[in-house]
């Protein structure tokens, strides 16, 4: 391996026998990891059980454990990239610069210090972890990629690369099939046709998206994307449903989430439905004729749904009157059936007393955007992810039919939506490698379009090292996205996987805005210019599906239990 001396590195960026140094580099931060794990464990155990109280009291090991896992499940789904395209002839040296890249920076970062926040570092000691126990982290492999992986002299021919490939669309190959790249093209035409032209006059206008788009997704199959044919669905995989909201958020994240709804819908229906409501709603929510909106979240349970207090009382009739309120709904306004969680027994205070009902309502319009009876909305104005606007939601009396409880039982509502949640979050992190993406090539355009000093900008190392560090964890968090998708579709369970791809992938989206705001300037601060956008709209990722502090506590749970 010639990888002594950075003589050696500014002439040849790449290092010798990538692959086999990289490969060496993973079990030694797997086995730091298990060293944490006990650790962390020990230290929240009570009585030889883990304690719920213990592990929020002790959040700074625990969510630290929870992105150390990350980033170990990143070096290892990195390598499995690599070394597929490698057997498959694709290993070019754009993809061994991005492999070579991300593993310099991640081992290092589980050496010094991984970023939870802006200002959140976690370190080894922060688990636990003492000097001794890092020692396995001390092996020839690990010691050259943190010294030479993430070097300038590769930032900056990775940068050059990628303004050689720029038409390309995308740096470094994807490692998907023909099939599911082929949906990606057909895709990412059409949101460069039909979504980025006019993605920002949507948001500055704030206006919804316009119906004529939505129509336009329904013909193309995007609602029912993943439904079983056999309730009017194309049958498709996780992973095509991660390929298509990536290329539609690149084009605007509003876009991107319009099906966001009708998969959260799905999923329900197909998991806790009855067999009658399968067929009365699934092939409608596929062909798009119905727009579901989810009802769940409270003005003051936030992230608790357990504590959800809206009622759902049933009547003599044996039907349902809804009553009090919900904030966070998106598209509630111009959609036909909402899932609303509820509490149906009162007299439980947890998450078993709920129960969830799919809610027929009427679309409402501009000047009447909540007709139904028995419910009111107000819309929340918002700095970003605006093309399908928020709504508080107030319920008095609202009637539902006995038939439309999900299930056909009372008291599963918690359970059937914790079902959802591993698609859910697949998909949010579809999203957000997409909204990371959309700041990537603006990035570049603009650093290629603008000039200083008589120089481009994309010359300047500090400039350069940017697009080149956003090009390189967009590749990692879109490893993550189809590793977590291709164990969904493989029927094995995946939320950690899921987890760890959204917390990863939403961290990304924000940095790669915010930097790539950087590059321009002052200008990247004007409203007329798309960047502003991009970093409004990247900013939810970090929120919604799950914050990243609650992300964190649920990946450790899972590591912990």
């Amino acid at each position: 391996m010639a990888h002594d001396g950075q003589d050696v590195m500014t002439t040849q960026p790449i290092l010798s026998d990538l692959l086999t140094l990289t490969g060496a580099a993973v079990a030694p931060a797997e086995a730091v990891l298990e060293t944490a794990r006990a650790k962390v464990r020990a230290l929240i155990e009570v009585e030889g059980r883990v304690s719920a109280r213990e592990v929020e009291k002790e959040q700074t090991a625990t969510h630290g454990l929870a992105w150390l896992a990350t980033y170990v499940e990143s070096l290892r789904q990195m390598q499995k990239w690599a070394e597929k395209l490698q057997a498959e002839g694709e290993f070019g040296e754009i993809e061994q610069l991005i492999h070579q890249i991300a593993f310099g920076e991640y081992l290092n970062q589980i050496r010094g210090g991984m970023q939870m926040s802006q200002n959140e570092i976690v370190r080894l000691q922060d688990l636990g972890v003492t000097a001794e126990d890092g020692a396995a982290l001390v092996t020839e492999a690990v010691t050259t990629l943190c010294a030479h992986g993430n070097s300038q002299p590769a930032r900056m021919r990775l940068a050059e690369l990628m303004v050689e490939q720029q038409a390309s669309g995308m740096f470094g190959a994807s490692g998907l099939n023909e099939e599911l790249e082929m949906i990606r093209d057909q895709f990412r035409r059409y949101s460069a046709e039909k979504v980025e032209p006019n993605a920002h006059e949507w948001h500055l206008k704030d206006e919804l998206i316009p119906m004529e788009i939505i129509e336009e997704l329904a013909e193309m199959g995007v609602f029912g994307l993943t439904i079983p044919e056999e309730f009017g669905g194309f049958g498709l995989s996780k992973a095509s449903m991660v390929v298509v909201s990536e290329e539609l958020s690149r084009g605007y994240i509003g876009v991107g989430s319009l099906a966001t709804r009708s998969e959260i819908a799905a999923e329900l229906i197909l998991c806790g439905g009855t067999q009658e409501q399968k067929e009365k709603w699934l092939p409608g929510l596929a062909s798009g004729e119905i727009l579901p909106t989810a009802v769940f979240t409270e003005p003051n349970t936030g992230s608790d749904l357990a504590s959800l207090r809206t009622r759902a009382v049933r009547d003599e009739n044996g039907d349902y009157k809804i009553t009090g309120n919900k904030t966070w709904i998106t598209h509630a306004a111009r959609t036909h059936v909402m899932t609303v969680l509820a509490r149906t027994d009162p007299s439980i205070s947890d998450h078993r007393g709920l129960s969830m009902f799919l809610a027929e309502k009427t679309p409402g319009d501009d000047a009447n955007p909540f007709p139904t009876e028995g419910m009111t909305g107000g819309e929340i104005e918002v700095l970003g992810y605006r093309g399908m606007k928020e709504y508080e939601l107030g319920f008095d009396n609202f009637h539902v039919k006995g038939e439309n409880l999900l299930g056909g039982e009372e008291g599963k509502g918690f359970k059937q939506l914790m079902q959802t949640f591993e698609a859910a979050r697949i998909q949010t992190a579809a999203r957000a490698v997409g909204v990371a993406q959309a700041a990537l090539d603006v990035g570049l355009q603009y650093a290629l379009d603008r000039k200083a000093f008589d120089s481009q900008l994309v010359k300047f190392p500090r400039v350069a090292g940017k697009l080149a560090m956003m090009a390189v964890e967009i590749a990692v968090a879109r490893q993550l996205t189809y590793f977590s998708a291709f164990e969904k579709d493989n029927e094995r369970r995946c939320d950690l996987e899921a987890g760890m791809a959204k917390l990863l992938g939403a961290r990304v989206a924000w940095a790669c805005a915010d930097n790539a705001l950087q590059i321009h300037g002052g200008n990247g601060f004007a409203l007329e210019y798309a960047i502003s956008r991009i970093l409004c709209d990247a900013r939810i990722l970090n929120i919604f599906e799950g914050a990243a502090e609650i992300q964190a506590q649920v990946i450790a749970r899972r590591l912990l239990g």
